[in-house]
């Protein structure tokens, strides 16, 4: 699997960020706004969360190797109880599905296996955690291991998912990305028409663009709820964020 982590790693991780999430969906006033999600309230988050899980639940349960036609957007749903309903199905769901399953997937760059699931679920949902807790002023800081295993899915996964998209980027050019509090580093290799070239650097590389910070820094910062620690080729560095 991806780089020490397993299909157990991230159902416990998952377990602790929706206890998270759940606290602070709970405490807040459903019509508040999330600064970080903007125009969303959090009933909107709530909702999101709750409809993530349902359709990503649902490769999980079914096996399919092929993308499901998904059950449609739920109406008239108290939106914490439609989270419960989810968050416990997740519970039931990721710890009895093994990693080496057969399941489609949302990535030219991934295997049609469940552990693209596990890993997914685990970090959409501690993102939307701290969605919720930035908004509330109660951020709990995050993990750099976790962090790392977030950076080697945007890179690795979500990336090539954007060049999959009806209008894929058209960015050309190399970027680094190096940690400073952990030895890890990348570097990206875009090319229009293909899916981007992701490897670890080599010493003294030179490339268009530079991301260099702290794992958890560089992490928020690619999905925009952070100031990423960036410098070089704008358009290499519009490509590699995520929000």
């Amino acid at each position: 699997m991806a780089g020490g982590w397993h299909t157990q790693r991230w159902t416990d991780e998952f377990t602790r960020q929706a206890a998270m999430f759940r606290a602070a969906v709970g405490e807040a006033d459903p019509a508040a706004a999330v600064p970080s999600c903007p125009g969303w309230t959090f009933t909107e988050l709530v909702l999101h969360v709750g409809r993530f899980l349902q359709t990503s639940l649902e490769y999980l349960r079914s096996g399919s190797t092929a993308r499901l036609r998904l059950p449609p957007v739920p109406v008239d749903v108290v939106p914490l109880e439609y989270l419960d309903a989810q968050l416990a199905l997740a519970a039931e769901v990721l710890p009895a599905v093994p990693g080496n399953r057969p399941a489609w997937t949302f990535s030219p760059a991934s295997p049609d296996l469940a552990w693209v699931w596990h890993r997914r679920i685990a970090h959409e949902v501690d993102l939307r955690r701290w969605d919720a807790q930035a908004a509330l002023r109660s951020l709990v800081p995050g993990d750099a291991d976790f962090a790392v295993d977030g950076i080697e899915e945007s890179l690795g996964t979500l990336l090539a998912a954007k060049y999959a998209a009806d209008v894929p980027p058209t960015a050309k050019g190399t970027a680094l990305v190096r940690l400073t509090d952990v030895p890890e580093a990348w570097v990206v290799r875009l090319e229009p028409g293909s899916v981007p070239e992701v490897r670890a650097a080599w010493p003294g590389e030179e490339t268009d663009a530079l991301v260099s910070g702290e794992a958890v820094i560089v992490h928020y910062g690619l999905w925009g709820r952070v100031p990423l620690p960036a410098e070089g080729d704008r358009d290499v560095l519009g490509v590699l964020r995520l929000d």
